[in-house]
């Protein structure tokens, strides 16, 4: 009888799951345990435009030097409370366009792989969001405290590479997932007759 009641309880959560809004563009989701907002930031003097959960932060500078101890850490690091779930993103001087997109994302993938051999990766593709393609993939990574699960993405940007990553405790990986995926999927680039402010 408990184990009836238990594939009672299980079908019951997935009933309540697939009924939960989950676009993050229509109001808030559930994350794990919670609910998120997502609200439209604006980056790089307002050119760059991507949904965030509100709440998320800028990471303090002295731990972002800890997170990322290498000198070219990312310029722009939002994360939650606790440090461990962030979205990041970087413009770096190496000239993109739409049509390298892919191959710089496979360069990326077989570079990391050499680097960490350790590392188990999982998907790679091409989202287009704004009618432009963004090349991404996914893994597992080992950490000092445990496994982090990292989506890493690449887009052009004024003609120059955008790197942005989203990681998290590998633990929450599948509460994660969809929702990363969609913040990527919501990046714009404004033209500057539409303007916009900055983040």
């Amino acid at each position: 009888m408990e184990y009836a009641d238990e594939r009672i309880l299980a079908f019951i959560n997935e009933v309540e799951k697939s009924q939960q809004p989950n676009d993050i563009r229509t109001g808030p989701v559930r994350v794990g345990k919670r609910y998120y907002e997502f609200t439209e930031l604006a980056f790089f003097d307002g050119k760059l435009k991507v949904l965030m959960p509100s709440d998320f932060v800028d990471m303090p500078e002295e731990q972002s030097k800890l997170k990322y101890p290498y000198e070219q850490r990312p310029q722009i690091i939002k994360s939650d409370e606790t440090g461990g779930i962030n979205f990041t993103l970087s413009q770096i001087d190496q000239e993109l366009d739409d049509e390298s997109v892919q191959e710089l994302t496979e360069g990326m993938k077989a570079l990391i792989k050499r680097m960490n051999p350790t590392h188990v990766f999982y998907t790679e593709g091409l989202e287009e969001a704004g009618g432009k393609p963004i090349g991404y993939f996914d893994f597992k990574g080992a950490a000092l405290d445990g496994f982090i699960y990292y989506i890493m993405f690449f887009f052009e940007f004024e003609g120059k590479t955008v790197m942005g990553t989203f990681c998290c405790p590998y633990g929450d990986y599948e509460d994660w997932q969809e929702a990363a995926r969609q913040v990527i999927r919501t990046i714009r680039i404004i033209h500057e007759e539409e303007g916009g402010g900055s983040a």
